[in-house]
């Protein structure tokens, strides 16, 4: 197995490679980092990092995504993005993911012919094959490419490849924009995402590593890793976090059972189907 994945790598440098020049579209998370640092590695200063700044983007990440790409040796370039003035982003219909990527892959190709850089890059993995990801129509549609897919890369062994190479994010936990939170159908607003961020970050300063807060008016729906189900179910920290979130605005506050799973809410538009 250790050599299927040295292979991969040794395909994913090739690959970028022959890009000459990219500007990677930088969160901070596992896989652009780890895009990132390959990149770099292979292409020098023409590989250039960009993040996008949102109020969908918590401010700990865009920290986290600074020290990042100064670590690897990468220039960051931050943009700010106007994706919450975009119509079909705000109204939060099932296609609100190609609405916000197109917004970021405008802004990484504009950049890109600014400093004459021929590619944009992303970092999805064939692991993200498997889910309803309109945000990757839109790269398709605009051109911007995703190495660590052609190379047949997934999440675990981008895991085991960044970890290998003393990249702090190879265990970091799966981050995704705030917007992700809010059901589809319900409207995306600056407060709201302003709720939902300082709302897990409190989950964070106790100390929970895998967990969204999903947002539904007036109940928070609290996922999970089920590793965690024990710390979370105790008394103290179930006070805490009760009282901590009316605060903030919810009425309910509650744990889903089921646990944490990347992309919950898209699991509406299945049943619907």
């Amino acid at each position: 197995m250790k050599n299927e994945i040295e292979g991969k790598l040794d395909r994913l440098k090739e690959i970028i490679k022959g890009l000459d020049s990219v500007i990677v579209a930088f969160s901070g998370g596992v896989d652009s980092t780890f895009l990132l640092k390959i990149s770099y590695d292979v292409l020098g200063e023409n590989a250039v990092a960009l993040t996008a700044i949102s109020p969908s983007y918590p401010a700990f990440e865009l920290e986290e995504a600074r020290e990042l790409a100064k670590n690897i040796g990468a220039r960051l370039i931050t943009e700010s993005s106007n994706e919450l003035d975009i119509p079909g982003y705000q109204e939060n219909s099932p296609k609100r993911c190609f609405f916000c990527k197109t917004e970021l892959f405008n802004i990484c190709f504009a950049k890109a012919n600014e400093l004459r850089i021929r590619n944009v890059v992303y970092g999805a993995t064939l692991s993200d094959l498997g889910d309803f990801r309109p945000g990757m129509d839109a790269a398709k549609e605009m051109g911007a490419r995703a190495p660590l897919l052609e190379a047949g890369l997934n999440k675990e062994e981008i895991r085991y490849l960044s970890r290998s190479m003393g990249l702090s994010t190879w265990d970091k936990p799966q981050m995704a924009c705030l917007s992700s939170r809010i059901p589809y159908g319900t409207e995306v607003t600056e407060d709201r995402l302003k709720t939902i961020a300082l709302s897990e970050l409190f989950l964070r300063q106790l100390g929970l590593r895998q967990f969204r807060v999903r947002y539904h008016e007036k109940i928070a729906r609290i996922e999970v890793d089920e590793s965690e189900f024990e710390r979370i179910l105790s008394r103290d920290l179930r006070e805490k976090i009760s009282r901590r979130l009316k605060e903030l605005g919810f009425t309910y506050v509650t744990i889903d059972i089921d646990g944490y799973r990347s992309g919950s809410m898209n699991e509406a538009l299945i049943k619907r189907g």
